[in-house]
């Protein structure tokens, strides 16, 4: 029997046994409001009229950084709102990340076991040392040696292709905390890059380089479409470098593009990419994942990647319905993976040449289905759910079981389509090693410091 035929087949067998993973369920929820302000400091008033310090879209990546403190990365600034067309509707938005504290308490909450409460602790700008390419509009906080980044998407050097390192414009969408706890690693959609800086200050101290010829686009830009006409090969416009995973003893990074490269089948496609990163070394490899989805017959982009282990991880595939988009959820998935065995499909390219060397997934958990059967109807469910973090083990109900944080990205809108309240929000699922299904849970990354 071929590979892919026995790929196929997992793949069939697990989205027909959903009842396996029954014990995957919705133990707390929390909230900050999206109206609010964050803790950078920043006075001044963007483009679109919105203060440069506003609160929202904490949930487009989700680290836990030990003990109740995680850290968030909203995306590239408020742009649900027209005001300028040319540039996608984007500002001078600083990008930045928030530290959190996420407290569960054995409280019971409505017909949940336990409360959730956060609390912003701080709020750290992304900048660099080196100058950076700006368009027009240049960040006023800007000083000697603080050039800061921004979600601005004509802050770019059209001579460069899109993954020069010393473009403004930046879009994170994935974090995860270094194995000393001193620095965070952020993924971007624009380049599509991945950057180490420091969790103190907010400086970049790193560009992980990847490989031009695969990933770049070379004519940029200000708007999406533009640059998806323009181009053949390399990441899609708003779909670039999406999640981020760190191997358990914090040697390795595995960053995941959200769709297919153009040259792969580009949005909508089934072959994706993980890139593999060693953080010592800066060594690339790549392997190729199937957004298939047998059960829908469709090919769902994915949000976020999370490791179990060294080489196995969870895989967040979902749609854009849902709360924010004023529709009702239809796909919020976890799938697993194991890379172990895996061929680095580096030097291929096209969707029948990835999807050949793709390893088989079985479903972890549907997450909407968990929450529909904690009461959270589809229309109140999220439509970006995209950030996701192991947590501390907890007891409930009298057993020790795993906890996995999931958040949303709301777009920095707080009211969505129809009126309904549209906060950052964050689900706790808890789960137990019978629903890894002999898959190893390792806990070894979450003990460095806070």
């Amino acid at each position: 029997m071929s590979k892919n035929l026995i790929g196929a087949l997992a793949l069939a067998c697990a989205a027909a046994c959903l009842p396996a993973h029954a014990a995957v369920t919705l133990i707390a929820r929390g909230s900050l409001p999206g109206d609010g302000a964050d803790l950078s400091g920043l006075t001044h008033t963007l483009e679109n009229g919105a203060p440069a310090n506003l609160l929202g879209g904490l949930g487009s990546g989700l680290a836990w950084a030990g003990s109740n403190t995680f850290v968030t990365v909203p995306d590239r600034g408020p742009n649900a709102s027209d005001w300028n067309a040319d540039v996608d509707h984007t500002t001078s938005w600083v990008p930045r990340f928030d530290t959190l504290t996420l407290t569960l308490a054995a409280l019971p909450d409505g017909n949940l076991p336990m409360t959730l409460s956060a609390e912003l602790n701080a709020t750290t700008l992304l900048y660099s040392r080196d100058g950076l390419a700006y368009g027009p509009a240049v960040p006023p906080n800007n000083t000697k040696g603080h050039h800061y980044f921004s979600g601005r998407s004509d802050n770019f050097d059209p001579s460069t292709n899109s993954l020069g390192p010393l473009d403004a414009r930046f879009d994170p969408e994935g974090i995860r905390v270094s194995r000393n706890g001193k620095h965070v690693y952020i993924t971007d959609e624009y380049g599509p890059y991945v950057y180490e800086f420091s969790r103190a200050t907010g400086k970049r101290t790193r560009v992980f380089a990847l490989p031009e010829s695969i990933f770049a686009v070379t004519t940029k830009a200000a708007t999406g479409a533009a640059e998806i006409g323009s181009n053949t090969r390399g990441r899609v416009a708003n779909k670039g470098m999406e999640g981020l995973a760190i191997s358990p003893d914090g040697s390795t990074l595995f960053g995941f593009v959200q769709s297919p490269l153009l040259q792969d089948g580009g949005d909508g496609g089934r072959a994706n990419r993980i890139v593999k990163i060693d953080i010592a070394t800066g060594a690339v490899s790549q392997y190729a994942y199937d957004n298939f989805i047998p059960a829908l017959n469709k090919a769902y982009n994915s949000s976020e990647i999370l490791a179990l282990n060294r080489h196995e991880f969870l895989v967040l595939e979902r749609d854009g319905k849902g709360l924010g988009d004023g529709s009702s959820a239809v796909v919020k998935q976890l799938w697993k993976v194991d890379l172990a065995g895996a061929e680095d499909v580096s030097a291929l390219e096209g969707a029948e040449a990835l999807l050949a060397k793709a390893p088989a997934k079985t479903l972890f958990a549907d997450l909407r289905a968990v929450l529909n059967a904690a009461g959270v109807g589809d229309v109140q469910i999220p439509a970006k759910l995209e950030g996701m973090a192991f947590g501390p083990d907890v007891v409930v109900d009298g057993v020790t079981r795993h906890t996995l944080y999931v958040a949303n990205d709301n777009d920095f809108l707080a009211t969505a389509p129809g009126g309904l309240a549209n906060p950052n929000q964050f689900f706790v699922f808890a789960f137990d090693d019978a629903d890894l299904a002999g898959s190893a849970y390792d806990l070894q990354q979450f003990k460095q410091p806070k």
